[in-house]
């Protein structure tokens, strides 16, 4: 199978991919033109500000919706049973479950230029089925999608082939990885499975060609984020930073400083998309806050953690604790600097394996916190105490939840 060069992709998806959606599910009758303006896509309205929505599913009944955070209304769309995990790469939503992951086109998302953005909206739609059970990890970039499976093999599947409504055949990726792979600068980011304790980092282009092989290592990797600074990968001494520039990678650990039990590491990374600040639980009662930028980790003791996150940048650090609760500390200091009411019920008991139960997502302005027990969603004004700017509603029990548009 050939597949055109990584710039042609890119060029096709940044002329003829810019997608979002309607206000209702159907699709949208826009017609291109021979003098279509910048960052026209067909199918797609552009829009002058974020078009969040959130994808919730009911693990139990199967149960799944798409909430429109601009409109206030939801969508019901085809459900999925026996999910244990929900994901996103800020437009697709992907349902994990027992047999395959389910592909959902939430119609809402993003596309940065770097000197300016576009919104788009579009029809909501189910594109197909992933190969992959359990443990199975999705990860993008605006040109293609990579599938992990949990024995390490992963296959590469073309963006513009989701974008059109369908799961095109795949590249398999050479070997087998210890860690997710992760596209990232026009290429793909691994840990190398050698059978070791420590798995070595390796860059791939798109064509499964291996082209770099940085002297980095990784013990029983863990958890990854995407930032602006790079690309974080979770050690068990702490997370290992890959940056490209100019075409060159390098890659540099950010250390715990101390030995930190396996029980309190950071294995799963929360953060609002471009930030460069990352939370993850360290323990029962407290949080890692990782700075990218100064190459710090901050540890933060809290009650008994549910579910936490940040918007970075001078942000409380936003921790639901199992009193139902949420807390905001400042990040510098350790300090609680504000506490809502208890506002979910059965916060102690909710949260299971994978991402079911409660979960805080944040974006630009505000935070959503899902709270399956209450079958509601709440908006939090993450920089006013955070107050509880909306409330909706649901009449199914959204034990899974993340964040589009973004």
């Amino acid at each position: 199978m050939s597949w055109a060069p990584a710039a042609l992709v890119a060029v096709s998806l940044l002329t003829a991919g810019c997608a979002g959606e309607n206000d209702d599910v159907s699709t949208s009758k826009t017609t291109a033109s021979a003098s279509a303006p910048h960052g026209y896509v067909e199918g797609a309205q552009e829009k002058a500000e974020q078009q969040s929505r959130l994808l919730l599913n009911d693990p139990g009944t199967g149960k799944t919706q798409v909430l429109d955070l601009i409109t206030g209304k939801t969508h019901e769309v085809s459900r999925t049973t026996g999910t244990t995990e929900l994901t996103t790469d800020g437009r697709f939503g992907y349902f994990h479950t027992a047999g395959a992951t389910r592909v959902l086109d939430s119609g809402a998302w993003t596309v940065d230029h770097g000197d300016h953005v576009h919104y788009y909206r579009a029809a909501i739609r189910d594109v197909g089925r992933l190969p992959g059970g359990p443990g199975t990890r999705v990860r993008s970039d605006a040109a293609v999608t990579t599938v992990t499976d949990e024995d390490g093999r992963a296959r590469i599947y073309r963006r513009a082939e989701l974008e059109k409504g369908k799961v095109g055949p795949p590249r398999t990726l050479p070997g087998t990885h210890a860690g997710v792979v992760v596209p990232y600068a026009e290429h793909l980011l691994s840990l190398t499975d050698n059978g070791q304790d420590a798995a070595r980092l390796a860059v791939y282009d798109r064509e499964g060609k291996r082209v770099a092989s940085p002297e980095a290592e990784c013990e029983e990797p863990r958890g990854d984020a995407v930032t602006r600074r790079g690309v974080v990968l979770g050690c068990a001494d702490g997370a290992l930073l890959v940056r490209e520039a100019d075409g060159a990678f390098t890659a540099g650990k950010i250390p715990y400083g101390d030995d930190i039990p396996d029980k309190d590491r950071a294995t799963a990374f929360r953060h609002r998309p471009g930030s460069d600040t990352l939370t993850a639980p360290a323990g029962d009662r407290a949080v890692w806050v990782l700075d990218v930028s100064e190459r710090t980790w901050t540890r933060v003791r809290t009650g008994p953690v549910v579910s936490a996150n940040t918007a970075g940048e001078g942000s409380v650090l936003i921790v639901l604790e199992t009193d139902g609760s949420l807390h905001g500390y400042d990040i510098s200091t350790g300090k609680q600097v504000t506490r809502t009411k208890p506002l979910l019920a059965g916060a102690s008991t909710a949260a299971t394996d994978g991402n079911a139960g409660p979960v805080i997502e944040v974006d630009r302005s505000r935070a959503y916190v899902n709270d399956p027990k209450g079958r509601r969603v709440y908006e939090i004004d993450y920089n006013d105490s955070l107050r509880v700017a909306r409330t909706f509603d649901l009449d199914i029990e959204p034990a899974l939840m993340v964040e589009t548009g973004r």
